[in-house]
């Protein structure tokens, strides 16, 4: 749905099993699919205040904490153009899109 709406944001809860997922710095991934890169995933981006809330309600790393778990999470998804960098860190001009639900309240998410 969110990739037919784009670029416009498609709200709602959105259920998924954690299969997947990483930091990145401070952010927080979640994916729903083994392969971030597939286009059936849908990628949890979690802000950090909300992934130390997180962290706190799990008892430690989500990712690990919440793998193979069903999860809830209400938001806004919205297709991401996601750029392909070269070994120094420049665009390539190669690019795929993700699903993305932003996540800036632990709240926002629940466990099943």
């Amino acid at each position: 749905m969110a990739a037919d709406a784009a670029p416009k944001e498609v709200e709602g809860v959105f259920a998924l099993t954690v299969k997947a997922g990483g930091w990145q710095g401070k952010m927080l991934y979640l994916n729903s699919e083994f392969d971030y890169r597939d286009q059936r995933n849908l990628t949890i981006r979690i802000y950090p205040e909300a992934a130390g809330k997180l962290q706190e309600r799990v008892g430690g790393d989500p990712v690990r904490g919440m793998y193979d778990k069903a999860i809830l999470v209400k938001g806004a998804a919205v297709r991401t153009k996601i750029l392909l960098l070269d070994d120094a860190g420049k665009p390539t001009g190669k690019y795929y899109y993700q699903t993305h639900v932003i996540v800036r309240d632990d709240e926002q998410i629940s466990l099943r």
